[in-house]
């Protein structure tokens, strides 16, 4: 029943329900405002409406919503809040976004009719595309990166001068719809507001960085002898007690203790990140990580992990002095001088020290040295300290004696080696920046000049290459499925290779077991040499697709053969232990040589066949890590170029000669970005 001047409980509910109603056909119109403004290449409305009327369609949405919360108020009612977040509905939406583009497969399509071999590369380029861009827009906002930017450089204003160029930084970014740089903006703005200092070890697999970190921090919390470890970087900081904090994608947190570290960190427990792990924070109580001094262990950027390289390489913003172990027992790599050169193009100072350094002689310890010294020099034009360390006893003072000298120092001036490093992250971002401008004005000055079918060219060029990763990838690793089984056949390989040497007329001696372990290892380089050339044939084929886009968009820079076809190296050896072989040769070739064939082989499968197996099933798993790190490489180095290229092809082809307003636009904020360096200079 109604009482006067009020409404019960299903009448209020009613009034709710209509007003709710009512403005989602607002919403509609919205959407319909928002629609003929749109670039959807599906439109569902002709635009018929002039700007100034779109204004006042607005505005009176406003006024209609503005009316309806005093109405509500006059009632007595008050709507309902939102019940759902806007990043977790989007996120989904996403999903479901990816799923549809995934129904593009050439598999798929194929339940409609057969598809055509030459268009299937370019299809799952299309597919690989459009789900790269959806898992970097869900990724970014599960990172929950730049939600309120303003409001956070307005709240760090008082911390110093680098805050106005972060404001210009920001409104560049935002002005020219430069999204790319985001995250790095909102990074910079994490690092102004912790104020720490965080020392980040890289290193190959195995090259000591846990025992090192270890022995700094005076506690056995990273587990040694993990091969390889997962993707994510471990961050040590200080805390009151030994704990571990763990963040998942979803959002979920998680602390565990300190022995469950190996659960998140190891590829045998988290393979390929499969627990979708975006964070790992160590907690101790060591004098060591007082005053914000931060420790990383990272994967390194060599690490058989599927995604490893990835995840160090978006860390890198966020690291203020990068320490190097080069391994003494293989001395620098190509891995190891990457490492060093990506360190400084992010504007990060390193430090390289010769691990394991007890496992050489003094003499040998010095060459070394040198030969590192000269290497990153010759190679990279960069001089940087190298010093040799060692966790073992006997040389443990060299750590000791390396840290105090170059670590130590560090501690007492933490907060202004943090404030210098930000001071260069934002020289490099505001280097990129203007960069990526000057592209924009260059295209603008000369787009109309491109020949609009060489462009169309190399952009179908450039999508079927990236479409030949899923081909690559699946040829690769049934390859490495099936070296599994290959224990029967190479031994009867091998039996077939001792029996013609036996019936043979070389009169040299015959060492079986060589020639068996030579038949074998035989047998497994056939398929590792089936998988090199595909990945050194496809690698050819990615650089001819970047090669296409550079020429159409005449970039100078373009990506080089040795960036490419240079990650496929370093296969995995085969190695078959020791095998103990026993066999007679009068005895056995008495019946001639079909017998003798069948009973060799029947003899080696007795004495050496379980080893034989186990060693091929083992080559099979380290073949297909190495297929999954080097194909993750080639993606990685292949969109560095292929990204920044499709940006330009897709404004090329798809928009009009920029406006003046747009150019005069680009012009001021080039123009703004520069003073700052002009002042840097002065």
């Amino acid at each position: 029943m109604s009482t006067h001047g009020s409404l019960n409980s299903f009448q209020a509910s009613r009034v709710l329900t209509s007003f709710k109603y009512a403005d989602q056909l607002l919403s509609e119109v919205e959407s319909v405002l928002f629609a003929v403004n749109s670039k959807s290449p599906f439109p569902k409305y002709r635009n018929d409406l002039t700007p100034a009327q779109i204004k006042v369609v607005q505005e009176y949405i406003a006024r209609i919503r503005a009316q309806m919360i005093q109405a509500l108020k006059s009632l007595g009612l008050t709507a309902p809040e939102a019940r759902f977040g806007a990043t977790h509905s989007i996120r989904v939406t996403l999903e479901f976004a990816d799923i549809t583009f995934e129904d593009c497969r050439p598999g798929v399509l194929r339940g409609y009719g057969e598809v055509a071999a030459s268009i299937v590369p370019e299809l799952n380029g299309v597919v690989n595309e459009m789900s790269g861009l959806v898992e970097k827009v869900s990724a970014y906002l599960a990172q929950g990166l730049g939600q309120d930017l303003q409001g956070r450089l307005e709240r760090l204003a008082r911390t110093g001068n680098e805050i106005e160029q972060l404001r210009t930084l920001q409104q560049v970014i935002d002005g020219q719809g430069l999204i790319e740089f985001r995250a790095a903006l909102s990074v910079l703005l994490d690092k102004l507001e912790s104020n720490n200092f965080q020392i980040a070890v890289f290193g190959r697999v195995s090259s000591g960085k846990s025992s090192l970190l270890n022995h700094i921090l005076g506690a056995n919390v990273l587990p040694v002898g993990v091969n390889p470890i997962t993707a994510i970087p471990t961050r040590i900081v200080h805390g009151p007690e030994p704990r571990v904090k763990i963040s998942y994608l979803d959002g979920k947190n998680e602390e565990a203790e300190i022995a469950r570290l190996r659960e998140f960190v190891s590829e045998q427990h988290n393979p390929g990140n499969a627990k979708h792990v975006t964070r790992i924070t160590v907690e101790l109580p060591s004098e060591r990580l007082r005053d914000g001094v931060v420790f990383v262990d990272t994967p390194g950027l060599g690490s058989l992990a599927t995604s490893g390289a990835a995840e160090t390489l978006a860390y890198l913003p966020q690291c203020d002095l990068g320490v190097v172990l080069v391994d003494s027992g293989s001395t620098l790599t190509e891995e190891d001088l990457f490492t060093v050169q990506r360190l400084y193009e992010a504007a990060i100072p390193a430090l390289v020290i010769l691990s394991k350094a007890d496992l050489l002689v003094a003499e040998d310890c010095g060459h070394s040295l040198d030969y590192i010294t000269g290497q990153v020099d010759s190679q990279l034009g960069l001089k940087v300290s190298v010093q040799p360390v060692s966790t073992k006893e006997s040389h443990v003072h060299l750590l000791d004696r390396w840290f105090s000298e170059e670590i130590q120092p560090l501690f007492s001036q933490h907060k202004e080696l943090a404030q210098q490093s930000v001071r260069r992250k934002i020289g490099a971002l505001r280097e990129s920046v203007e960069a990526a401008l000057k592209v924009q004005l260059e295209l603008s000055e000369r787009g109309a000049q491109k020949d609009p079918q060489r462009l169309r060219a190399a952009e179908k060029e450039l999508r079927s290459a990236a479409g030949k990763f899923e081909e690559a990838n699946a040829f690769c690793l049934k390859v490495s499925d099936t070296i599994h089984g290959w224990g029967e056949p190479a031994i009867s390989r091998a039996a077939s290779a001792v029996a013609s040497k036996w019936f043979s007329k070389d009169p040299k001696d015959l060492d079986l077991a060589e020639l068996v372990n030579h038949s074998l290892t035989e047998t497994a380089t056939v398929g590792a040499n089936q998988v090199f050339d595909k990945l050194q044939g496809f690698s050819r084929e990615l650089l001819r697709g970047l090669a296409s886009a550079a020429g159409a968009l005449e970039v100078t820079e373009a990506a080089t053969e040795k960036e490419l076809t240079g990650v496929v190296r370093e296969m995995p050896r085969f190695d078959l232990g020791v095998l103990v072989i026993e066999l007679r040769k009068d005895f056995l070739t008495a019946l001639g040589r079909g017998v003798t064939e069948h009973r060799v082989r029947n003899k080696l499968r007795a004495q050496i066949g379980p080893a034989v197996d186990e060693a091929f099933q083992r080559y099979g798993r380290m073949l297909e890590l190495w297929i999954r790190r080097t194909l993750g490489e080639l993606q990685r180095r292949f969109d560095l170029h292929a990204d920044a290229y499709r940006a330009q092809l897709e404004r090329l082809t798809t928009t009009k000669e920029t406006g003046v307003d747009e150019v005069e636009a680009v012009q001021r904020d080039l123009a703004a970005l520069s003073e700052f360096r002009i002042a840097e200079t002065v």
